[in-house]
Protein backbone atom coordinates (compact mmCIF):
# COMPACT_ATOMS: atom_id res chain seq x y z
CA UNK A 1 0.00 0.00 0.00
CA UNK A 2 1.28 3.53 -0.59
CA UNK A 3 1.12 5.70 2.59
CA UNK A 4 -0.64 9.23 1.52
CA UNK A 5 -1.06 12.09 4.46
CA UNK A 6 -4.49 14.34 3.70
CA UNK A 7 -3.74 17.35 5.90
CA UNK A 8 -5.54 20.78 5.74
CA UNK A 9 -3.25 23.71 6.42
CA UNK A 10 -3.48 27.43 6.76
CA UNK A 11 -1.41 29.97 4.86
CA UNK A 12 0.99 29.81 8.19
CA UNK A 13 1.06 26.25 8.50
CA UNK A 14 -1.20 25.47 11.37
CA UNK A 15 -3.18 22.30 10.78
CA UNK A 16 -4.48 22.64 14.47
CA UNK A 17 -8.38 22.28 14.64
CA UNK A 18 -9.95 23.02 11.27
CA UNK A 19 -13.16 22.02 11.28
CA UNK A 20 -15.16 23.69 14.67
CA UNK A 21 -13.37 26.05 17.81
CA UNK A 22 -14.58 22.80 19.89
CA UNK A 23 -12.22 20.30 18.00
CA UNK A 24 -8.81 20.59 19.32
CA UNK A 25 -8.28 23.04 21.80
CA UNK A 26 -5.28 21.12 23.59
CA UNK A 27 -2.80 23.84 24.51
CA UNK A 28 -4.97 26.92 24.77
CA UNK A 29 -6.13 26.98 21.20
CA UNK A 30 -9.30 28.63 20.28
CA UNK A 31 -8.88 29.87 16.92
CA UNK A 32 -10.60 26.63 15.21
CA UNK A 33 -13.18 26.39 12.50
CA UNK A 34 -10.65 28.42 9.93
CA UNK A 35 -11.56 25.81 7.16
CA UNK A 36 -15.24 25.80 7.36
CA UNK A 37 -16.14 29.06 5.64
CA UNK A 38 -14.38 28.14 2.37
CA UNK A 39 -15.40 24.48 1.92
CA UNK A 40 -17.13 24.22 -1.77
CA UNK A 41 -18.16 21.52 -4.43
CA UNK A 42 -15.17 21.36 -5.25
CA UNK A 43 -13.23 20.45 -1.88
CA UNK A 44 -16.20 17.98 -1.18
CA UNK A 45 -15.70 16.12 -4.47
CA UNK A 46 -11.98 15.84 -4.80
CA UNK A 47 -11.55 14.34 -0.63
CA UNK A 48 -14.74 12.20 -1.58
CA UNK A 49 -12.54 10.82 -4.48
CA UNK A 50 -9.51 10.80 -2.15
CA UNK A 51 -11.34 8.65 0.35
CA UNK A 52 -12.72 6.45 -1.93
CA UNK A 53 -9.12 5.64 -2.86
CA UNK A 54 -8.28 4.32 1.11
CA UNK A 55 -7.63 0.95 2.25
CA UNK A 56 -7.38 2.02 5.42
CA UNK A 57 -6.98 5.32 8.41
CA UNK A 58 -4.04 5.72 9.80
CA UNK A 59 -4.61 7.54 12.68
CA UNK A 60 -2.54 9.14 16.16
CA UNK A 61 -3.92 9.07 19.02
CA UNK A 62 -5.25 12.15 19.67
CA UNK A 63 -7.35 12.46 16.23
CA UNK A 64 -8.39 8.95 16.90
CA UNK A 65 -10.24 9.79 20.09
CA UNK A 66 -12.12 12.84 18.19
CA UNK A 67 -13.02 10.48 14.98
CA UNK A 68 -14.28 7.68 17.48
CA UNK A 69 -15.81 10.34 19.19
CA UNK A 70 -18.00 12.31 16.48
CA UNK A 71 -17.85 9.85 13.26
CA UNK A 72 -20.11 7.27 15.17
CA UNK A 73 -22.90 9.83 15.42
CA UNK A 74 -23.11 10.72 11.89
CA UNK A 75 -25.43 8.59 10.61
CA UNK A 76 -26.93 10.84 6.88
CA UNK A 77 -27.10 8.78 4.45
CA UNK A 78 -26.23 11.43 2.37
CA UNK A 79 -23.08 12.44 3.95
CA UNK A 80 -20.79 11.28 1.49
CA UNK A 81 -18.33 10.29 3.98
CA UNK A 82 -20.17 8.63 6.87
CA UNK A 83 -20.13 5.24 5.15
CA UNK A 84 -15.85 4.81 4.14
CA UNK A 85 -15.06 6.78 7.54
CA UNK A 86 -17.12 4.24 9.24
CA UNK A 87 -16.83 1.43 7.85
CA UNK A 88 -12.52 1.54 6.65
CA UNK A 89 -10.19 -0.12 8.75
CA UNK A 90 -8.68 2.10 11.71
CA UNK A 91 -4.91 1.65 12.84
CA UNK A 92 -4.47 4.00 15.77
CA UNK A 93 -0.80 4.40 16.80
CA UNK A 94 -0.50 4.56 20.69
CA UNK A 95 1.46 3.38 23.54
CA UNK A 96 -1.07 3.61 26.42
CA UNK A 97 -4.53 2.26 24.12
CA UNK A 98 -5.39 -1.41 24.67
CA UNK A 99 -7.88 -1.73 22.33
CA UNK A 100 -9.80 0.69 20.03
CA UNK A 101 -14.16 1.78 20.14
CA UNK A 102 -14.19 2.49 17.30
CA UNK A 103 -14.32 -0.61 14.77
CA UNK A 104 -12.49 -1.99 13.27
CA UNK A 105 -9.59 -0.68 14.80
CA UNK A 106 -5.90 -2.44 15.00
CA UNK A 107 -3.58 -0.51 17.85
CA UNK A 108 0.03 0.12 16.56
CA UNK A 109 2.25 0.36 19.45
CA UNK A 110 6.01 -0.28 20.07
CA UNK A 111 8.07 0.98 16.94
CA UNK A 112 5.17 2.56 14.93
CA UNK A 113 7.51 3.58 11.96
CA UNK A 114 8.54 -0.51 11.68
CA UNK A 115 4.91 -1.06 11.96
CA UNK A 116 3.43 0.90 9.55
CA UNK A 117 6.34 0.12 7.40
CA UNK A 118 4.83 -3.42 7.33
CA UNK A 119 1.14 -2.62 6.90
CA UNK A 120 2.97 -0.63 3.33
CA UNK A 121 3.98 -4.48 2.65
CA UNK A 122 0.80 -5.33 2.33
CA UNK A 123 -1.72 -5.34 -0.46
CA UNK A 124 -4.10 -2.93 -1.53
CA UNK A 125 -4.65 0.89 -2.40
CA UNK A 126 -3.61 3.91 0.21
CA UNK A 127 -2.90 4.05 3.81
CA UNK A 128 -4.23 7.29 4.59
CA UNK A 129 -3.25 9.41 7.10
CA UNK A 130 -5.86 11.75 8.34
CA UNK A 131 -4.81 15.11 10.48
CA UNK A 132 -2.53 13.23 12.62
CA UNK A 133 0.06 15.67 12.38
CA UNK A 134 2.37 14.55 14.92
CA UNK A 135 2.08 10.78 14.01
CA UNK A 136 2.37 12.37 10.09
CA UNK A 137 6.08 14.37 11.34
CA UNK A 138 7.72 11.29 12.49
CA UNK A 139 6.48 8.73 9.72
CA UNK A 140 7.87 11.56 7.11
CA UNK A 141 11.24 11.78 9.11
CA UNK A 142 11.24 8.12 8.78
CA UNK A 143 10.80 8.41 4.55
CA UNK A 144 7.34 6.45 4.81
CA UNK A 145 5.06 9.09 3.77
CA UNK A 146 4.73 8.44 -0.46
CA UNK A 147 2.39 11.48 -0.75
CA UNK A 148 1.23 14.41 0.85
CA UNK A 149 -1.80 16.17 0.10
CA UNK A 150 -2.31 19.13 1.56
CA UNK A 151 -5.94 21.32 1.15
CA UNK A 152 -4.11 25.17 2.01
CA UNK A 153 -7.03 27.48 3.57
CA UNK A 154 -7.10 31.25 2.76
CA UNK A 155 -6.19 32.39 6.38
CA UNK A 156 -3.50 33.33 8.56
CA UNK A 157 -4.81 31.89 12.14
CA UNK A 158 -1.82 33.33 14.05
CA UNK A 159 -1.21 30.57 16.08
CA UNK A 160 -1.62 26.69 17.12
CA UNK A 161 0.23 23.59 15.91
CA UNK A 162 1.67 23.57 12.23
CA UNK A 163 2.24 20.58 10.28
CA UNK A 164 5.68 21.26 9.84
CA UNK A 165 7.24 22.53 13.52
CA UNK A 166 10.81 24.59 13.89
CA UNK A 167 12.86 21.82 13.84
CA UNK A 168 11.62 18.80 12.12
CA UNK A 169 12.98 16.42 9.21
CA UNK A 170 13.64 18.32 6.24
CA UNK A 171 12.19 16.32 2.94
CA UNK A 172 12.16 16.96 -0.65
CA UNK A 173 8.47 16.91 -2.48
CA UNK A 174 8.36 17.06 -6.17
CA UNK A 175 4.69 18.81 -7.13
CA UNK A 176 2.30 16.37 -8.68
CA UNK A 177 -0.62 18.62 -9.41
CA UNK A 178 -2.27 22.49 -8.32
CA UNK A 179 -5.98 23.65 -8.42
CA UNK A 180 -7.52 26.07 -6.53
CA UNK A 181 -10.98 25.93 -5.82
CA UNK A 182 -14.07 28.63 -5.62
CA UNK A 183 -14.01 29.99 -1.85
CA UNK A 184 -10.18 30.04 -2.42
CA UNK A 185 -8.83 26.66 -1.03
CA UNK A 186 -5.68 25.51 -3.00
CA UNK A 187 -5.71 21.64 -3.31
CA UNK A 188 -1.50 20.49 -4.03
CA UNK A 189 -0.63 17.05 -3.88
CA UNK A 190 3.58 16.30 -3.61
CA UNK A 191 5.31 13.05 -3.89
CA UNK A 192 7.86 12.64 -1.73
CA UNK A 193 11.30 13.17 -3.49
CA UNK A 194 14.46 12.10 -0.93
CA UNK A 195 16.53 14.22 0.81
CA UNK A 196 15.85 18.01 -0.49
CA UNK A 197 17.95 19.24 -3.16
CA UNK A 198 20.34 22.61 -2.97
CA UNK A 199 21.75 25.06 -4.52
CA UNK A 200 24.16 28.00 -5.07
CA UNK A 201 22.17 31.33 -6.68
CA UNK A 202 24.53 32.19 -9.64
CA UNK A 203 22.60 34.10 -11.39
CA UNK A 204 19.33 34.03 -14.24
CA UNK A 205 21.53 33.51 -16.97
CA UNK A 206 22.94 30.17 -15.45
CA UNK A 207 19.02 29.18 -14.85
CA UNK A 208 17.39 30.06 -18.33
Amino acid sequence: MRLVLMQFVSLDGVSQGPGSPEEDTSDGFTRGGWLVPHVDEVFVRRTVEWLGEAHGLLLGRRTYDAFARDWPQITDPADPFTALMNGLPKYVASQTLAEGTWHPTTVLSGDVPARVAALKRQPGRELQIHGSARLAQSLLAAGLIDELRLVVAPVVVGSGRRLFPDGGAPAGLRLVSSESTPSGLVIQVYAWAGEPAVATYAGVSDIV
